[in-house]
């Protein structure tokens, strides 16, 4: 078949082999109308056997046949102009088509068109092939969905106290019967699964849309939707543009209300960006316009369905067991332990191990910007920060959540993340009482975490001295372990940090294991050796009063095996 398309005085022409094609102002439609009054995705062309038919995709202008507005499939024959806003377009046999290549509308000379469609093939040719079926399964999902909501009255359904259960049921009922009637009708397009397009719907409809196999699929550690039209996932430490779309901007906007409304959170022109989670713990931060240029922006962070373990981050190589038997260690002194490392470098989930060693008996509150931990113990307080409301009153922030947390009697404090003021309020909880808490910091190597915290607690707006700052984080912080996100995606423990003490106005540290690389694999993996440094804990000799058994050889930088800690009952 022979597409020729008119559009004002410049007519190009173009060989259709059977499938497909979408016809809208979307640069992504291989039949492209930039005019207003052209929908994104306003038609869909159907070539097959010869044969050419053309549906109307609801577009808002319509779509015309030989001037009358059709309603439903109508099959083209050469002597029938289809005309879309400002465009005319006319389908042809191969055979036909020197007889319409002389059609006085066009007024152009044999020799003009000869040389105008030349570079067109040639574009053509060397230009990827777009995916009809892609286009073709995402009109009729669009479909669908419209005479979904028609049949579901979502209102009364709601005011009838239906929970979400039954919505989901009677949203599901309703997309089987609806399908089932596409195919009974002959309706449903060639290569299109009704099964998977049931699933693709009501995940649209109820859930979180294309997103959900990416969700569902435990190689996926990160999902960035850049915009409806790209959306990158990161495996094995790296960034994949995947095949997951969405309709538009609309349905990108949806999904993200669906995340936030049971939060009673908001992300609007008001408050254009926000932190959620996900029902699994899954960290969520969205973005629209008008910050957002390329449209609504979904970065969500996956954690493991099920809790690492120590012995997974000895088998990741994210450690050794001799430094986990020391962590352990430090848990149970009640060592006061910072996780530090960069954006993505694995904190909270470090974070998460670390606290499954605190005993069962103790009572831990946990203050998070947005709820992530997930601690196995059974006396569990989680606190969680308010951000304002839409007259932008009633904001609660973590440093207020800390500060009531001292009156919570608790035995172990765990604040997800310190970046801001609450930092001081942190590190008096530790010099008060507090001892064994937990935190996270962002910082590129354990002397960093120093200057963080100091620049952090200035950040509370209380003028202290420098000497000051220092000594109460000397005297506060006990252990730094710090992770890091390396070249090759790999997360690595690089090393754990006593804070010693204060010298003049120097705070004194010492690492006690550290990550050495030697070099890159053949296939860009890094290698390395994580180790002791040959330094002990400066109260190592405190633990056989503590009734506590440590072997000193797990500090040898020359001795490989691995050793136990145990506590007498």
């Amino acid at each position: 078949m022979v597409l020729t398309t008119l559009i004002g005085g410049d007519r190009e022409t173009r060989t259709l082999a059977d499938g497909t094609y979408m016809i809208g102002r979307n640069p992504s439609c291989p039949v492209c109308f930039s005019f207003p009054d052209v929908s994104e995705r306003h038609a869909i062309l159907t070539v097959r056997n010869g044969k050419a038919i053309i549906e109307d995709l609801h577009s808002a202008n319509g779509t015309y046949v030989n001037g009358e507005q059709i309603d439903g499939p109508v099959t083209l024959d050469s002597g029938m102009v289809v005309q879309i806003g400002e465009s005319m377009l006319r389908v042809c046999d191969e055979n036909d088509w020197a007889a319409n290549a002389a059609e006085p509308a066009a007024r152009e000379s044999p020799v003009e068109e000869q040389v105008n469609a030349a570079p067109v093939a040639e574009d053509n040719e060397e230009a990827p092939p777009p995916d009809p079926l892609r286009e073709l399964r995402r009109s009729v999902q669009e479909q669908i969905q419209k005479e979904l909501l028609k049949r579901m009255d979502m209102k009364r359904l709601t005011m009838q106290g239906v929970d979400r259960e039954g919505l989901e049921d009677t949203a599901r009922e309703k997309i089987r019967q609806i399908i089932d009637e596409v195919v009974a009708n002959g309706r449903l397009p060639d290569g299109i699964d009704p099964v998977r397009l049931e699933d693709d719907v009501f995940n649209e409809a109820m859930r979180l849309g294309p997103l959900e196999d990416l969700l569902a699929d435990d190689t996926v550690s990160e999902i960035m939707v850049n915009g409806p039209d790209k959306v990158y996932i990161e495996r094995g430490g790296k960034l994949i543009l995947s095949d997951c779309q969405f309709t538009d901007d609309a349905s990108v906007l949806s999904v993200i209300e669906r995340i936030i409304a049971p939060l009673g959170r908001r992300c609007d022109e008001s408050q254009p960006y926000v932190d959620a989670r996900l029902a699994d713990g899954s960290r969520v931060n969205a973005i629209i316009a008008p910050l957002a240029l390329s449209g609504p922006t979904i970065t969500i962070r996956k954690f493991s369905k099920k809790a690492l373990t120590p012995d997974d981050f000895i088998r990741f190589g994210t450690w050794t067991h001799n430094a986990a038997e020391f962590m352990k260690l430090c848990v149970w002194l009640r060592k006061n332990v910072i996780v530090a490392g960069g954006t993505g470098s694995g904190k909270t989930t470090l974070l998460n191990l670390l606290s499954g060693y605190i005993p069962h008996s103790e009572r831990i509150v946990t203050v998070e910007d947005a709820a992530e931990l997930r601690l196995q113990q059974p006396h569990v307080v989680r606190l969680e920060a308010r951000p304002p409301n839409i007259e932008g009153k009633g904001a609660v922030p973590i440093r207020d959540l800390v500060k009531n947390c001292l009156r919570m009697r608790p035995d172990r404090i765990i604040v997800g993340e310190c970046r801001g003021g609450e930092a001081l309020d942190m590190l008096q909880a530790m010099n008060t009482g507090h001892d064994g808490s937990l935190t996270t910091v962002h910082a590129n190597s354990p002397r960093d975490v120093i200057s963080r915290l100091e620049t952090m607690v200035l950040m509370s707006g209380m003028e202290l001295p420098s000497r000051a700052i220092r000594e109460q984080i000397a005297s506060a912080v006990d252990i730094i372990i710090h992770e890091s996100r390396l070249s090759d995606g790999s997360r690595k423990v690089t090393a754990i940090t006593e804070v010693t003490g204060l010298e003049g106005n120097q705070i004194v540290m010492q690492d006690l294991f550290a990550f050495k690389q030697s070099g890159v694999g053949p296939d860009g993996k890094i290698i390395g050796e994580f180790k002791p440094t040959g330094a002990m804990p400066t109260w190592f000799d405190q633990l056989a009063g503590r009734g506590i058994k440590c072997d000193p050889r797990m500090f040898d930088p020359d001795c490989t095996a691995d050793f136990t800690v145990e506590r007498k009952k």
